[in-house]
């Protein structure tokens, strides 16, 4: 099968443009925590993907990016779509049952793992003794963060809510799948065009919860750009330079590198929220970024 032209552009630092994204998706919990107290879940869930596939199609349009439509593989592209709108569904509901802090670390922590699987079994990638050292030392971290912490974190670590671990483990197979299938599109096709229409697909999903969630927190200034932040940067921009990224890394090394995003989410929740960590939480983000070093040295090695 003939490559694109672009996927020769793919350098070798692209596992920094995926911790850029990373870093980028750490801020939605914050954003979240902003947003009128009247935006439910699935509804900043559904307006966040709903704004970002918009903006990501225009952006594709504007580059002319997406052509010959009807030549897009179906199964791939379902698959990608599909696994995006899911892990919507999935995180959402796997936090409200789990709590924010084990339903998103699980959720995250996941996805690495089943990548790893997935990526062997649909695309034959060998992760190897990097991504498997890089990976451990991630998970450590996770789990010293659900531990860890403010009260809420510890309350929650507590009292889980075992169907919500497997809505956030669903959600973490979700995300893997999108990442997998996405690389396949992206061996041939821009990354705006793919994020661009696998994003729309998504949305397409998940539009008819707009008809039954309460939106009126979208009057609120405050929401609007809750709304935008979430849409516009954790979405366009994030997922333009992960596309960037995964052009580049294979799919487990990118969503171990995601791993990122917890522990921006941390650091911001205790420089912004005021929220305080203790000692095995500090630790936790150093095992993570530990183990991100690890990953993006080896990977601009190879």
């Amino acid at each position: 099968m003939k490559r694109n032209p672009l996927s020769r552009a793919a350098q070798p630092g692209g596992a920094w443009f995926v911790l850029a994204a990373a870093v980028l998706w750490g801020t939605t919990g914050t954003s979240q925590a902003l947003a009128p107290e009247s935006a439910q879940p699935f509804a900043i869930g559904a307006v966040r993907l709903v704004l970002g596939a918009i903006g990501l199609i225009l952006y594709a349009m504007l580059r002319r990016s997406i052509t010959n439509p009807l030549r897009w593989p179906i199964g791939v592209t379902l698959m990608a779509g599909v696994s995006m709108a899911a892990y919507q569904l999935f995180f959402f509901a796997g936090v409200a049952r789990a709590g924010v802090a084990v339903g998103t670390i699980v959720g995250i922590g996941s996805s690495p793992i089943l990548a790893g699987v997935l990526g062997y079994l649909l695309r034959g990638e060998r992760p190897g003794k990097v991504w498997g050292a890089a990976t451990a030392l991630a998970i450590v971290g996770c789990a010293l963060l659900i531990g860890a912490g403010t009260g809420d974190i510890q309350a929650a670590s507590s009292a889980v809510d075992a169907a919500g671990v497997l809505l956030a483990v669903a959600a973490g197979g979700a995300y893997a799948l999108f990442t997998v299938s996405s690389k396949g599109l992206l061996e041939t096709r821009p990354p705006e065009a793919v994020m661009g229409v696998v994003f729309a697909l998504g949305a397409l999903l998940l539009m008819p919860l707009l008809f039954v969630v309460d939106l009126q927190w979208l009057r609120v200034p405050g929401g609007v750009l809750v709304a935008l932040h979430l849409g516009l940067v954790t979405v366009v921009v994030a997922y333009s330079l992960f596309a960037r990224g995964l052009n580049s890394v294979p799919a487990a090394t990118a969503v171990t590198l995601t791993l990122a995003e917890p522990a921006t989410a941390g650091l911001l929740g205790i420089f912004l929220l005021g929220e305080r960590l203790t000692t095995p939480g500090f630790i936790g983000i150093g095992f993570i970024f530990l183990g991100l070093a690890l990953l993006s040295v080896g990977n601009m090695r190879n």
